[in-house]
């Protein structure tokens, strides 16, 4: 939440089309998850998230500085993680 998360959900708030991004990645996350019987609860999105930052990782992607970060240019990887935690708050799990 605190590398991605926050800064992005900010960022969304303001920018219409990174807003709508968002929520078309929040949709397939819940998509994913109700394909494998989970329910958005803090565990399975955790391990959602989780799952992305280690392909993320693997791919040789890294956070950006958030003081540097231009959302409107997000990538993949910050948009997904960013939907994770917008459902986590959503669903009270923060």
């Amino acid at each position: 939440m605190t590398q991605v998360g926050a800064d992005g959900l900010t960022a969304a708030t303001r920018t219409p089309g990174l807003m709508a991004a968002v929520d078309q990645h929040a949709a397939a996350v819940r998509d994913s998850l109700a394909a494998m019987n989970l329910t958005l609860t803090t565990v399975p999105l955790a391990g959602y998230g989780s799952s992305v930052a280690t392909a993320a990782a693997r791919m040789g992607w890294q956070l950006s500085d958030q003081a540097d970060m231009d959302w409107s240019r997000a990538n993949w990887f910050q948009l997904r993680l960013t939907a994770v935690c917008a459902l986590a708050i959503a669903h009270g799990c923060v």
